[in-house]
């Protein structure tokens, strides 16, 4: 993995947003699209990171078998009322799970699991389609890994739904999650598929079912809204109650691969794995990070470095602060000063391709760049 600077296409910013990448630019005016640089892979790299990733998703299905098996849902947060639920969810819809993302740490050819958003993914839009169409401009005799779009088409095809799917986003929804719902949905279309948008307080309860502004049952739907709230919400027994008669995507078994509890489940089921970090429930001797369990954008992290002058702390803020937390060993994949983390996609339970984020510090956040890659 190389990582070169080159000179941006002119006008380039217009190009992105074209494409929906409205949110190219940071609050504080840097370019979240960082086209000025970009990383460059082997095909044997690429193969290796494709490997992992189809290693680690189904690693990770046998770990939510595990916790499952055991029930071991205090573990994970979750309220006791829905486990019932998530036992049958895991048992009946594993084959309606469209998409996730691992993120994953890359040094000198070496792969190892940050974490698994596997709920409520984001930087879909800029993985699949703003990278691939840079890299045809810029780079068009190169390959990229990059069949996020084939793929999210391919899987609707598989799932398609009749009557209509909603896709529903949060109700103040940022650009970035908005633009993430609008470009599944239109995957969904060229599926074939009926399509419905709406945001998450527009959707009512009436006579026991959820229903759209018009009264309209809704009997299919995607939603970029973390399990982790809705099972909190005022409308959590309405899910009780009307969950089996409806078509989730992704469907409530995913909330155990998306909370951080899943780190050291792992560990425990394959023990220095060559994918995997240490983790624990505990504090780990060396370096290490506190991560809480339902943590998002990187929140609330706080990595503890073993000095001889004593412990080194970095510290982000957030709203999970009192959360439980889980404990991860540290790596540091730092370049220059820049922290790259691979985010590679999984689609149908298969490794569909990368996006890359980078940030000045160790922790990656809502403000950190999207740099694209080719191979060559």
């Amino acid at each position: 993995m190389k990582k070169i600077s080159i000179a941006p296409r002119e006008n380039w910013e217009k190009k992105v947003e074209d494409l929906g990448l409205v949110y190219n630019t940071t609050p504080d005016g840097r370019p979240y699209w960082n086209e000025s640089e970009y990383y460059q892979f082997s095909m044997e790299e690429i193969d290796e990171i494709e490997e992992a990733t189809n290693e680690l998703h189904e690693m990770c299905m046998k770990a939510a078998e595990h916790v499952i098996k055991e029930n071991l849902f205090h573990q994970f947060c979750i309220p006791e009322k829905f486990v019932p639920l998530i036992k049958w969810s895991f048992e009946n819809e594993q084959e309606t799970s469209v998409y996730g993302r691992f993120d994953l740490a890359y040094k000198n050819r070496e792969i190892k699991m940050l974490e698994y958003n596997a709920d409520t993914p984001t930087s879909l839009l800029e993985a699949s389609v703003i990278q691939w169409l840079w890299k045809e401009e810029v780079f068009p005799k190169a390959d990229q890994f990059n069949s996020i779009h084939e793929r999210l088409v391919k899987k609707w095809d598989e799932i398609l739904t009749f009557p209509t799917l909603y896709f529903v986003h949060s109700y103040e929804s940022a650009h970035e999650d908005f633009m993430n719902v609008t470009y599944m949905r239109d995957t969904a279309e060229e599926a074939g598929t009926v399509t419905e948008g709406l945001m998450m307080d527009q959707i009512g309860w009436l006579e026991g079912k959820f229903v759209d502004l018009e009264d309209k049952e809704i009997k299919n739907i995607f939603k970029l809204y973390p399990w982790e709230w809705m099972v909190e919400e005022e409308f959590a027994d309405n899910l009780l109650e009307a969950y089996k008669e409806m078509k989730w995507i992704e469907p409530i078994w995913k909330m155990l691969l998306s909370n951080k509890a899943i780190l050291p489940i792992l560990w425990e089921l394959y023990p220095n794995h060559k994918y995997l970090l240490e983790a624990s429930f505990e504090p780990l001797a060396g370096d290490y990070v506190k991560k809480p369990k339902l943590s998002r954008e990187g929140q609330n992290i706080v990595i503890v470095r073993k000095t001889e002058h004593g412990e080194l702390l970095t510290m982000t803020d957030g709203s999970y602060d009192e959360s439980e937390a889980v404990y991860q060993k540290f790596i540091d994949v730092s370049v220059e000063g820049k922290t790259p983390i691979l985010g590679s996609w999984v689609v149908g339970g298969e490794a569909a391709g990368m996006g890359i984020r980078e940030c000045a510090g160790l922790v990656t956040d809502n403000t950190s760049q999207f740099i694209p890659h080719i191979i060559v």
